[in-house]
Parts: structure tokens; sequence; C-alpha cells
């Protein structure tokens, strides 16, 4: 029998075949509006894709439940039955759904597999979070004030603190932290949305970016958490309450201290057994979106593999005139 080892690496390619069908499915959509669509179109093809995989997979980490579909939900099945490559599945159709609708960049599809019972599946809707690449993770403290972490992370990285790149969602929630990044000279990208690829962007030299901080999405978390295992990254994170409702319904379900908990990437996505991929849907830093040119349109995406460490970035030249993306909706292969 092979070993597990031997089939990750058989469906690493297919990995990445998941997250192209999704954003060529919601790439023509670009700026058309509507955020629901662009993530029904995604959807429609992750399943379709994702049925044809040599895998036995469940979603343990997905974007709702059962009642709301066409939302890829946890607990769902896919994949093979009769398959003996059972995985935990982790998605984001599209990760910036928004960024879509409105023409904006960074928007991504990702997709996590991972060995059954690894990921991490966060109670809380967001999670306090500090992320760095290389080289820092050792010396950051989420609980300590914005500046000392932007001044451990310059000196780590041999910089001033006005040569970093902070990115921080640009939320109301963030005033305070954006003021005291401020204070202390760095440069600041605030972002609307796609905190995970602005997570990955900490550990890619050609981004410039050197520490994400703020409160965002705790599914994110965990997609996040797979690359920076894969590329060498560190995380910091802790649940946070929206409100005294959620507090209390998360301290019934996992008690005080598993919510004040600080979580590393490790934590959240367990093992060795981790493979991520990632392709853009529009231009950002990470990665650039589709396009589109008459009878062939190219991708590009990352697809990474933690055991090993690789790191592969791939364009893809699709021709339109032969080209289908299986419709899990439709059970038909259609046109793109």
């Amino acid at each position: 029998m092979r070993g597990r080892e031997d089939k990750e690496r058989e469906v690493m390619m297919d990995v990445v075949r998941v997250t192209e069908a999704a954003a060529l499915a919601a790439g023509r959509l670009m700026g058309n509006g509507d955020k629901e669509l662009v993530d029904s179109y995604a959807v429609d093809a992750m399943r379709g894709m994702l049925e044809l995989m040599n895998v036995k997979g469940k979603v343990a980490i997905g974007e709702g439940n059962k009642d709301q579909a066409p939302m890829l939900y946890n607990g769902e099945a896919l994949g093979k039955e009769d398959c003996d490559f059972e995985v935990d599945i982790a998605v984001d159709p599209i990760e910036g759904t928004s960024l879509v609708a409105k023409g904006l960049p960074n928007a991504l599809s990702v997709i996590v597999l991972a060995a059954k019972g690894m990921l991490k599946a966060v109670p809380s809707f967001y999670m306090d979070k500090i992320i760095v690449g290389p080289g820092v993770g050792n010396y950051m403290d989420l609980e300590a004030p914005v500046r000392e972490n932007l001044r451990v992370a310059a000196a780590s990285l041999g910089k001033k603190v006005r040569d970093l790149t902070v990115v921080i969602l640009d939320r109301p929630r963030h005033q305070k932290i954006i003021q005291e990044a401020r204070e202390t000279g760095a440069r600041i990208k605030l972002i609307s949305d796609g905190d995970v690829a602005a997570g990955i962007a900490t550990c890619l030299l050609d981004t410039g970016v050197d520490m994400v901080i703020g409160t965002g999405g705790s599914p994110e978390g965990v997609l996040t958490a797979v690359a920076l295992k894969c590329l060498g990254g560190a995380m910091q994170a802790r649940m946070r309450p929206r409100d005294e409702a959620e507090k209390k319904e998360l301290i019934e379900k996992v008690g005080e201290e598993e919510l004040e908990k600080v979580y590393t990437a490790e934590d959240l996505a367990r093992g060795d057994s981790l493979l991520f991929a990632a392709t853009g849907v529009t231009d950002g830093d990470l990665l650039r979106g589709v396009r589109y040119y008459g009878n062939y349109a190219t991708t590009n995406s990352i697809v990474m593999r933690a055991r090993t460490g690789t790191v592969r970035r791939i364009e893809t030249t699709h021709n339109l005139d032969k080209k289908t993306i299986r419709s899990k909706r439709r059970a038909a292969e259609v046109p793109v």
C-alpha cells in the first residue's frame, strides 16, 4: 500500500486545479457588485472539481452549515467515498468576495488538505492575530504593545522600525492599533479585506510585508497557519468574542482557559501532512489575478507542502475553446 507521502504528492497538482477552477468561475464576475453570486460560482466549481479528486474528504473548516447552501458547509463529504486517502478540508472559495465584487485587488481562492483531526476548528467568529515571517516569530508577543512588537521585529530583521511595513485591516475596531503603529513611524498598509494573502506575504521577500496585526476571521487564521508552516513563518492568535453574548457562549463551549489561550500556527494546524493551494482572482501582492485574452485565460497560483517545504508558483494557460469546469450544481462540464 502506498504511504500517505506518496498520495500527497499525487494529489498536489489536483489541489491547484480546484482553486484554478474556482478562480476562473468567479473571475468573470469581477466588479459586478454581487458578492454572493461571486461566492456561489466559486463554490460550485470547487465542489465539482473535488468530486473528481482521489481523496475521501470532509470539510472541517467551511463557510457555514448545511442550511446555508450554496456554501461549503462544515461536515460536508467531498471526493470519493471508496478512496482510502482520508483528508480534512479547509476552504475559502473566494477569500475576499467583496474585493471581487468591487474589482479590488488581493482576492484569492484558497484550499487546504490535512490529515484527519489536524486542523483546529476555532469556534469564535474572530481572532486577534499577529503574523510574521521567518526569523521573527519566537520574539513576538500578542499581549505586548504594538510598539514593542514592531521594535523587536525590526531588530530581528536588521531594519529600523520606520522601514517596516505592517498590514492592518481597515476597520473601526483597529483605530487604536493603527494609531499606535503610526506613532512608531512604521509604514502602514491598510487593506479592506484579504488577510490570508497578507499573512502569506510576510514570508515572501518580494512582497515587502513584514507583519500583519489585528482582528480577523478565525477560519482565515487556520488557512494562514497552514501556509506559514509551509513557509517558515509564525503567528500568535487568540479568540476574540464580538460581544458579551458570544463570550458567554464560547465559555460554555470551550471554557474560560481555552478562550484566553494564545494559539501558534502549530496549534491551529498540527503535523506536517498539510497541503495549501491558492489562485489569484484579482491582481494582488501575492498572486496575479485571472486574465482573459479572447479564446484563452491565464491563472497564477501557489501550492505548498508542509512535509517537504516545497513551494511551487504556477502560471497556467487555459484554452477557452476546450476548457470546461465541472459544475456540481449542473452535474456537468460547463464552459468557462
